[in-house]
């Protein structure tokens, strides 16, 4: 097991672990137990009823949050010609084709999104072994293999995210950093929960949010109540009372 600081364990005697926060009260405690010195990010775990072994309960998307994952998006486009001058245009940070390819073979992968046009995709595919398992391998089904790079160069930028279960059937994704207002955490979390609700696969069956936890990167995991899903975006659109 491993051993936590001070700081964690006096942070964790402030959650109830038996009990499902809302949403915004514990978006609220999650800033408050910020103990780090770096600005943490925040990070939803959402355990679904999925039984992933199935083809048709697989879950995978993209999202753009509403107000971005407060970071700098490191992009890579996979291109040529007038698509790698578009790309570049865009705000690219690396164009590139059988040099970019090159480079990620040797071990490049300092990147957070990898794009490609789809002609691309013979020599993108030969860096399976390495994109695969850091999930950066473009894929047409969440939008990163595209010949509108300028769209999805644009929307990596911005905060667009991809989302998918795991092999336990839970999905992770960061949706801020703990110096967020805690309206703008609210206003992501319920887009993401509102994404997973309409993504829900028609065969999935039973219960379908089992668990939702919030955590800041050092901080404990806040159980949050999985039911308070539907009024989510009224609360999160709602201006706070002066």
């Amino acid at each position: 097991m491993a051993k936590h600081g001070k700081a964690f364990l006096s942070a964790r005697e402030r959650v109830d672990r038996e009990r499902e926060y809302e949403p915004a009260e514990a978006l609220a405690l999650v800033k408050s137990l910020k103990t780090a010195k770096f600005n943490e990010s925040v990070e939803l775990h959402v355990r679904t009823g999925l039984n992933v072994r199935h083809a048709d309960e697989q879950l995978r998307g993209t999202i753009a949050l509403p107000n971005g994952l407060g970071k700098d998006v490191t992009v890579v486009v996979f291109a040529q010609g007038p698509k790698a001058a578009e790309a570049e245009a865009a705000g690219a940070d690396i164009v590139g084709a059988e040099d970019l390819a090159k480079r990620v073979e040797e071990g490049f992968t300092d990147f957070d999104i990898a794009i490609a046009t789809p002609d691309l995709m013979p020599l993108v595919g030969r860096l399976g072994r390495v994109l695969g398992p850091q999930g950066k391998m473009p894929n047409p089904k969440v939008g990163t293999v595209t010949m509108d790079v300028t769209k999805a160069v644009t929307e990596s930028k911005a905060g667009k995210v991809e989302y998918r279960t795991d092999r336990t059937a839970i999905v992770h994704l960061t949706i801020g950093k703990t110096d967020f207002d805690e309206r703008a955490l609210l206003e992501n979390y319920a887009a993401v929960i509102d994404e997973l609700v309409k993504a829900k696969p028609s065969a999935a069956k039973g219960k379908y949010l089992r668990t939702i936890t919030i955590a800041s990167t050092m901080g404990p995991g806040i159980k949050v109540d999985p039911s308070r899903t539907k009024d989510l975006l009224e609360e999160a659109a709602t201006p706070t009372a002066a």
